[in-house]
């Protein structure tokens, strides 16, 4: 399975909190009880956020956190470098010379493209993308009731059969 960490996880959850009220010096208190992450976890990852550039911290009795830029101009694929590091599906997507088979891969230059348009896509959403209102929910049925017209009536494709595609 394909998947970010969880702190890197953590971060889109603490950042979107943030970029609900985008203007305002956030505790990591006032953080943790808006998203439900422990206090200890939420301080953690706010300062690797921080480290990475993606969130910046202010000092003394006002202080907190803040973002460095509009919630529209900050990316998911900033919020998990700066957790994770770069992204990439394989080791060598992201630093060449880590493979011995690296020379001679065959799967190699896709492995790349992957990766490449999983980080373009990435890029495309923004923070204000997240804390926006959630999708709707969208109803399926008509698309489930609508007859696909090449079929026949009643009639299995082919390549299926009955018994779940088991011998």
């Amino acid at each position: 399975m394909l998947r970010m960490s969880k702190l890197a996880d953590y971060g889109t959850v603490i950042m979107t909190a943030m970029a609900r009220d985008p203007d305002a010096v956030h505790s990591a208190s006032s953080i943790a009880t808006a998203t439900g992450v422990a206090r200890p976890t939420v301080s953690k990852v706010l300062k690797v956020l921080t480290r990475g550039g993606v969130v910046e911290s202010l000092r003394g009795t006002n202080g907190g956190y803040l973002l460095p830029r509009p919630p529209g101009r900050i990316t998911l694929a900033e919020v998990i470098a700066a957790v994770d590091g770069p992204i990439g599906m394989t080791e060598c997507s992201t630093t060449p010379g880590l493979c011995i088979q690296e020379a001679a891969c065959a799967v190699r230059a896709n492995w790349q493209k992957i990766n490449r348009l999983i980080y373009e896509a990435l890029q495309q959403v923004t923070l204000a993308d997240m804390a926006g209102p959630a999708l709707r929910a969208v109803d399926i049925s008509a698309i489930r009731a609508r007859s696909i017209p090449s079929r026949r009536a009643g009639a299995m494709p082919a390549s299926r059969s009955t018994d779940g595609g088991h011998a």
